[in-house]
């Protein structure tokens, strides 16, 4: 077996904090002259103000583009056009996972300039290098690698501040992933999420992404539902965006990410990203028989700040739909197979059993 190169991979630039948008010009005008905004509908409200105005007198080209609503390839395609059409410079994200995800793709495609400026810290999609594309029904077609992350990545503090809460702490839950998949995957010495060999500094990453959470989630929470930005609400926003992002990308995932795509199986089932992924935590913890301290802790995060500690919470309420989860979730190529020993479907079916009662557990003794 050749031994595999350890690499690190992350965006050119991070920018983030107060009003960061009024510096948008003043960061960014290495890029170009001619601009594509692809914004979501809130993205577009919440950033264009701000935006415009870091480019005062300047006549540069500003194209802003309301997306669709999903990275499908239809929608890439129209974006590609306009790139062509319009001789654009930087393709500039503004919005959620999926415009950035359209977003990137774009000007993969057409060789320009990539910014990203998340309007939510929901997920940890702005950093890294790749998408999630959709066919135009809306069904999954593939993961699209890049061969670096973005140019840059922009988030003002102000508009995640004004977000719903619920995004936030979504956001810390696949966060919350980030370490122990990580940990299990450099176990196993399995490639990163970009199929490099893993650094320290990716596991560095991590495991600050994790102290972070722990240390600021709840004064975090807080101060988003006053629109506050203060310290913890920073450190939290960088935990989610930057560490989980560039952490995940150099490190791997593992059982806590194939248990959300587990989820996402049942029919006729929405399963919100970050949550699915707390819970998934605490089942890969029960894999690994983690002891009851260290579980208890991850645990004792997830009721401090919201996120789920049983599957009723995320909406599974049946043992068909576990079996379901169980066997979609160890089909070849899921990431689960990083776990050390590997997982078979019947010892992820009993680890969902036992995380969900210790759950049951811990909201009636609360």
């Amino acid at each position: 077996m050749m031994e595999r190169l350890r690499a690190m991979r992350e965006p050119l630039k991070y920018v983030q904090g107060r009003d960061a948008l009024l510096k948008f010009h003043e960061e960014m005008g290495y890029m170009g002259k001619r601009w594509l905004f692809v914004c979501s509908g809130s993205g577009y409200k919440a950033c264009h103000d701000k935006i415009e105005a870091s480019f005062g007198n300047l006549e540069d080209y500003r194209r802003y583009e309301i997306f669709g609503g999903i990275s499908s390839n239809g929608e890439i395609a129209k974006m590609k056009s306009i790139v062509e059409e319009d001789g654009i410079d930087t393709v500039v994200a503004v919005g959620g996972g999926s415009a950035v995800d359209t977003a990137k793709a774009t000007a993969y495609y057409t060789g320009k300039h990539i910014v990203i400026i998340p309007t939510v810290a929901a997920t940890d999609a702005p950093c890294t290098g790749l998408s999630v594309i959709y066919n135009d029904d809306h069904s999954f077609d593939k993961y699209l690698f890049y061969p670096t992350n973005p140019d840059a990545v922009m988030v003002d503090s102000n508009v995640i501040a004004n977000a719903p809460v619920k995004f936030l702490i979504a956001g810390m839950g696949d966060a919350l992933g980030t370490y122990f998949e990580g940990r299990a995957s450099i176990r196993t010495e399995s490639a990163s999420l970009e199929g490099t060999g893993i650094t320290r500094a990716g596991q560095a990453l991590a495991r600050l992404c994790y102290d972070t959470l722990r240390a600021y989630g709840k004064q975090a929470i807080e101060a988003c539902k006053v629109h506050a930005v203060t310290p913890a609400l920073e450190a939290i926003i960088e935990a989610n965006v930057y560490l989980s992002g560039v952490g995940a990308d150099n490190v791997n995932c593992a059982a806590a990410h194939s248990f959300y795509n587990g989820v996402t199986s049942i029919e006729g089932k929405h399963a919100d990203h970050g949550c699915c992924v707390a819970f998934g935590t605490l089942v890969q913890l029960v894999l690994e028989g983690a002891a009851k301290e260290e579980f208890k802790e991850v645990q004792d995060f997830c009721l401090e700040v919201g996120l789920p500690v049983t599957l009723e919470e995320i909406g599974v309420t049946t043992l068909e739909q576990i079996k379901t989860i169980s066997e979609n979730a160890c089909v070849p190529g899921e990431t689960i197979h990083n776990m050390a020993g590997d997982v078979k479907p019947v010892e992820l079916y009993d680890a969902i059993l036992q995380a969900d009662a210790m759950g049951k557990l811990a909201l009636n003794r609360e």
